[in-house]
């Protein structure tokens, strides 16, 4: 049986939300990472327009290209920084027209498209119900957390309430990245640091070791969270995080988990390779983390989708590993039955 080519991190924006971002960057109150992205890949130019016209298109368009280069499914979700960037009446709303309209397009395409539902983490109550209402009524497949919001990161404590909701509705949270916080951005601000090529895994993989060193997946077993870009590094330093987490608990810096850093990280955490067509980028994920957690992205239409399906289907890994990394591990993950 031919294998199903899955691309799990693969973005759309809604018009009212791009709209909406352009709104907050004439403002005095945007954060510093953001204005940049303002001034570079979120500016309304026309060299920009191709891109936003491919982030818009979650129809007739965007199959066409999939079919193009031999795509089968789009697990869609909402571009960084999403809704983080609003006021928490204004997420939510936004987060909610933005669910309805992928829902639509889901239906519209079963067998072509899955969907991750948006929430307003500014909001936690009003976050957990619509993760609620996307699951039972919208029949999406998981969240899209565009990680810190306003500068503030998921392991604390007001935001217990969306990982409860998550849990208890089996719904993965999927991880983005988006510019370093202000606490932590100033450095990055020069040379592109920022972006996706440094700023965006230091970022996110912060906030991925946040939520393990915070005793989070202690609270919330069943959690599961999914890191694109291999993994945002943090598999190629799981070794060193399980050594220097022993030393900090021997001289007495931080409180000892019940478990090692890297046992949370393989029970509670998949990645996937969006945007990194690497083979010993590959080899060694697969080497720590096994075939069974990790899946194919082509983190479209940021990166060259093409280029990707060639990698993963040159890859010199086994027809079953390829299997599992393009179709097995995301019908799993997302729970997927077309």
């Amino acid at each position: 049986m031919a294998i199903r080519r899955i691309a799990v991190e693969e973005a759309f924006v809604t018009p009212e939300i791009m709209a909406q971002w352009q709104v907050v960057l004439a403002s005095r109150d945007v954060e510093p990472g953001f204005a940049k992205m303002g001034e570079t890949i979120l500016a309304q130019t026309p060299a920009n327009k191709p891109l936003d016209d491919r982030l818009l298109d979650i129809g007739a368009g965007r199959i066409a290209h999939m079919d193009s280069i031999g795509v089968d499914m789009h697990v869609l979700s909402l571009t960084s920084p999403g809704v983080q960037v609003f006021d928490a009446s204004v997420a939510t709303r936004l987060a909610a027209a933005s669910n309805d309209a992928l829902a639509a397009a889901v239906r519209a395409h079963p067998t072509r498209f899955a969907g991750l539902a948006a929430i307003a983490p500014q909001d936690p109550t009003a976050a957990a119900l619509e993760i609620e209402r996307a699951a039972g009524q919208l029949s999406l497949s998981g969240l899209i957390i565009n990680s810190h919001t306003k500068g503030e990161y998921l392991d604390a404590p007001k935001y217990r309430p969306v990982f409860e909701a998550a849990q208890a509705c089996d719904m993965p949270i999927y991880l983005h990245p988006r510019e370093p916080a202000p606490s932590m951005v100033a450095p990055y601000l020069d040379y592109g640091l920022y972006f996706a090529g440094w700023g965006f895994a230091a970022e996110t993989g912060l906030h991925a070791m946040r939520l393990i060193m915070s005793g989070t997946f202690d609270r919330f077993p069943k959690l599961k969270i999914v890191l694109g870009h291999m993994g945002e590094g943090i598999p190629f330093w799981l070794q060193r995080i399980d050594n220097r987490y022993l030393l900090e608990v021997k001289i007495g810096a931080i409180e000892k988990l019940p478990k090692l850093p890297s046992e949370y990280f393989l029970e509670n955490f998949v990645i996937t390779t969006a945007g990194v067509t690497s083979m010993p980028a590959l080899r060694l994920c697969l080497d720590v983390l096994g075939a069974d957690r990790i899946l194919f992205a082509a983190d479209y239409p940021y990166e060259d989708d093409a280029e990707a399906v060639r990698f993963m289907d040159g890859a010199a890994v086994t027809e079953d590993e390829r299997r599992r990394i393009y179709e097995t591990n995301a019908r799993r993950v997302f729970k997927l039955t077309t």
